[in-house]
């Protein structure tokens, strides 16, 4: 029996995306399910599937796995590849996933994630600066240690994953990450990226506190989002 991956807006979810790009790329099978936010809270409605009340959760049979990261072990234990084999790589990316999975709280709050639009950002607070040279730091360490095109190495592991929601706010708000540019046209290349930003886009529906998140982000100059 497959799994079934549940997840929220395409445009929005960042977290949903992790596990989400992660199965395709890998080719793990899963029943898609989306769970749209509907207003700014939905945690009672998400809590009939989600112990946390959040997205994304993992249903395997009678079993509920929460959290991307928990995801990202789980399926670890099952499937080949969802790490580096080689072991300094596998350091890397173990490291730079937990980082980006506990970290970068600035990216987060000042460049909200909405894959659908380009954005003309305001002037960025100095948490904002530090956290976008730290993303350009570890996309060229990962890049010039273990010679691409993805992070940890020839293959897309769950580093990339952790890192893909990244790649749509680089492009969305024109962030500079130097030499680490090279992976992100690369990931955003890949045919899961590429059908998850045609889902994202075929979006009709619109989440009010998302979208004055967005507003506070900086100037749209581009929606590229269907109305």
């Amino acid at each position: 029996m497959p799994y079934t991956l549940i997840t929220a807006n395409r445009n929005y979810s960042s977290w949903s995306l992790r596990p989400w790009v992660l199965m395709k790329a890998l080719g793990i099978p899963f029943a898609d399910r989306l769970e749209p936010f509907t207003k700014p809270v939905n945690y009672e409605e998400f809590r009939a599937f989600s112990p946390t009340g959040q997205v994304p959760v993992l249903i395997d049979e009678d079993r509920t796995v929460w959290d991307s990261l928990g995801i990202a072990l789980y399926l670890a234990e099952r499937h080949p590849g969802v790490w580096p084999q080689d072991e300094a790589a596998r350091a890397f990316a173990l490291c730079a996933a937990a980082e980006m999975h506990g970290g970068f709280s600035a990216l987060r709050n000042d460049c909200t994630m909405n894959v659908g639009v380009r954005v003309e950002p305001r002037p960025m607070r100095p948490a904002l600066v530090k956290d976008v040279a730290r993303i350009r730091e570890i996309f060229e360490e990962g890049l010039a240690r273990f010679r691409g095109p993805w992070l940890a190495g020839s293959a897309f592991t769950a580093l990339d994953a952790f890192y893909a929601p990244v790649a749509f706010r680089i492009r969305t708000y024109g962030l500079d990450v130097g030499k680490g540019q090279a992976w992100v046209d690369h990931v955003l290349a890949h045919p899961a990226m590429r059908q998850w930003e045609e889902e994202a886009l075929a979006e009709t529906w619109r989440e009010e506190s998302h979208e004055a998140e967005l507003a506070e982000a900086g100037e749209i100059i581009a929606d590229y989002r269907r109305s």
